[in-house]
């Protein structure tokens, strides 16, 4: 296996820790960030889920700077966000930070992707993700860790920046979703 899919594997086992920082009630207190009295669970999930989010940029620079592009990076990579995409989601609801409808859009467009390149794979296809489907994840992971520190530092100003970056996942999600299928419509003509 080489570096970027271990960096990728990486990803994929911090998600678990995230989890139970987030899950389990750790009582850790709080700090004050600005005007802001976050938990201090929020706190370091924030950390996990951002170096985990920087191992994305990381194997995906390396895999194309040293030609280590592979099918299992092509498969794990986008899997590992959806991994982590979605376990903050839920995990958002859970916290009351964000509303129950605007996930299930989010993961039921990644589910439907994933089934697309299910359904490619077994075609012996490797669908890559595209650019809006990448600025899809990066308005995603902004909205999460916004959302996770209660706003901060967007509040001390008074614009919901987590609120208003939830929504523009949400409809960037929908059309990237859509973009990909009209993209990629073939595999299903194909495969019939």
């Amino acid at each position: 296996m080489n570096i970027p899919n271990k960096i990728t594997i990486s990803r994929i086992m911090l998600i678990p820790i995230f989890i139970i920082v987030l899950s389990f009630p750790f009582d850790w207190g709080t700090i004050s960030i600005g005007a802001t009295d976050l938990p201090l669970a929020h706190f370091i999930a924030v950390i996990i889920f951002a170096i985990a989010s920087a191992t994305d940029w990381l194997d995906g620079y390396y895999a194309r700077k040293y030609n280590l592009v592979t099918n299992l990076g092509k498969f794990l990579d986008p899997m590992a966000d959806k991994l982590l995409v979605s376990a903050a989601f839920i995990l958002l609801i859970e916290l009351g930070l964000a509303p129950a409808w605007v996930v299930i859009v989010i993961i039921s467009r990644e589910f439907a992707v994933t089934g697309l390149r299910l359904v490619a794979a077994g075609e012996g296809i490797v669908l890559a993700a595209g650019q809006m489907g990448k600025l899809k994840t990066v308005i995603q992971i902004l909205a999460i860790i916004i959302l996770l520190l209660h706003n901060f530092p967007f509040n001390s100003i008074g614009i919901p920046a987590g609120d208003i970056l939830l929504y523009a996942a949400l409809v960037i999600t929908v059309i990237s979703g859509i973009e990909y299928f009209i993209k990629n419509w073939h595999v299903m003509e194909d495969s019939k």
